[in-house]
Parts: C-alpha cells; structure tokens; sequence
C-alpha cells in the first residue's frame, strides 16, 4: 500500500526517462516509442533486480563503470537533439504530408536500455527505496517478480502518458505549420537528456 504511491510519484516525475519518451512522442508517434520503452522497462527491471541482490552497491563504489555508457549514451543523444535543432536526421519532423520518417526499432530500444542503466540516481534510488519493502523472512524471487512487476506497470503507464501528451503537442503545432519548432522543443528535450546523463 505504500509502494504503489510512493513509486508512481517517482515515476511521474519528469527524470530522463519520461522526458525522451515525450521527446520521442512528439518526433515518432506513440506507437514507435513503445519500441524506446521496451528498452527503458528492460533496463530498469535489471537496475532494480542487481539493486536487490547487491550488485549496484558494488557498481556506485565504481562509477568509472558508469562513465563508458553515460557519456557514449549521452553523445548519441547529443546527437540527435542537434540533428532536430537543424530539423535533419530520422527523428525529424517533416511537414505535414511529407511522410513520415523511419528510426529503426532496435535503436529505439538501445536509447531506452542506456537511458535506463546508466543513470547512477536510479541505481541508488533503487537500493534506498527497495530493500525496506524485501522480507527477509520469505522466500526472494516472488518478492521480486512482485515488486519488479509492480515498477515496470507503473513506470509504462507515465512514459504512455508523456509520449501521448508529446503527440498531442506534436499534432497542435503541425497544424500550425510550427515544424521548424516542434523539432526544435524535441531537440532540447533530446540534449537536455545527454546533458543529464553527463552531469547525472
């Protein structure tokens, strides 16, 4: 009863994941940021089973583990963010009736996975927030399987919610013929999550 809330205000707060999957909403639709969330759900179901079992203490006394990851991650994502700002690249708005352009699914997933796991703040989030709620007394993995089930409903109900809401923008403005600046929101969104890798 006081998971459930507690890790739904968490998760609806705006953090890196939710704040690509509006960014990813607004440039690829919805249904195409799914593919982004499958990696993200992949990524923290993993964070939050090694925080569990002890493997993320052993990672934070190591962050040169984090760097390779965080900052190859956040390039890419640099990337991209300047690639919407020139409104160039597969994530690009095109007018309305240009047709829509393709991003591949498994790159979606690897930004969703690296976005996921290499956010040293999850990783201690997750070792604060989950051992209270462990049982000693009882046996782990159905403890786990609950618990982990019960993160990953959540966090996918709020990246549907900011990906819908970036859709909704997205269509509002296309209408206006606003394209230059909806890839242009889309890319700071996108460098604003490189930088939050960085500095994170």
């Amino acid at each position: 009863m006081v998971f459930v809330p507690t890790f739904f205000f968490v998760s609806v707060t705006p953090g890196m994941c939710m704040t690509l999957a509006l960014s990813l909403g607004m440039t690829v639709g919805v249904r195409r940021t799914l593919w982004m969330m499958l990696g993200e759900l992949v990524g923290v179901g993993l964070v939050a089973c090694l925080a569990v079992v002890g493997v993320a203490a052993i990672m934070l006394q190591y962050p040169l583990l984090f760097l390779l990851l965080k900052y190859a991650g956040g390039a890419y994502l640099a990337w991209l963010g300047i690639q919407l700002w020139r409104s160039k690249g597969k994530l690009a708005l095109s007018p309305v009736g240009a047709g829509p352009r393709h991003i591949p699914a498994r790159t979606l997933i690897s930004q969703g996975f690296i976005t996921a796991i290499a956010n040293p703040k999850g990783w201690a989030f997750f070792i604060a927030l989950l051992p209270p709620f462990i049982n000693n007394q009882a046996p782990l993995p159905g403890q786990l399987l609950l618990l982990v089930s019960i993160i990953l409903s959540l966090e996918l109900t709020c990246m549907l919610l900011y990906a819908s809401g970036g859709r909704t923008l997205s269509r509002v403005l296309q209408q206006k013929g606003k394209v230059q600046l909806m890839n242009r929101i889309a890319g700071s969104l996108m460098l604003g999550v490189a930088l939050w890798l960085a500095l994170g």
